[in-house]
């Protein structure tokens, strides 16, 4: 038996501390200290997003409704959003996961004004004068006869 012990403790591999002993746990603590950490960061996030979300805010669900938030009840973790005019829906307040900034694309504000007719709206990539009433029935017609034949 003592030559057992004798032979182990000869071994330089068995004996004293090995790095990669070492290693491996402290490899483990530090993602765990990395995962709390982006944990906390996001719930931060979170925290500051409900803040913003009022009555009128526009947001996005989590599963990609958007809308506007008409009413929050707290108590109840729940928020009603107006999908689309007179539409509403009862969400979950987990659900409400971005607030959306109006802006268009090319960088103006937003504007919630809409023409009472078409006559103020332009055409994308039109640069042709709009046509009179007249003028677009004459067109008309000469397309008709012009299928006709």
């Amino acid at each position: 038996m003592l030559l057992h012990v004798l032979a182990e403790s000869g071994n330089p591999e068995t004996g004293g501390i090995n790095f990669i002993n070492l290693l491996l746990p402290l490899a483990l603590v530090v993602l765990i200290v990395l995962m709390f950490r982006k944990q906390r960061t996001a719930q931060k996030q979170i925290q500051e997003q409900r803040s913003q979300m009022v009555p009128g805010t526009a947001v996005m669900t989590n599963f990609g409704l958007f809308g506007t938030v008409v009413s929050i009840d707290e108590e109840e973790n729940k928020a009603v959003l107006e999908i689309a005019p007179g539409t509403h829906a009862t969400v979950h307040m987990q659900v409400l996961t971005k607030v959306v900034e109006q802006t268009p694309a090319d960088g103006s504000p937003a504007s919630s004004e809409v023409p009472d007719d078409a006559s103020s709206l332009e055409t994308a990539g039109s640069t042709t004068p709009a046509e009179t009433p007249q003028e677009t029935a004459e067109r008309l017609n000469r397309e008709d006869k012009n299928k006709d034949n």
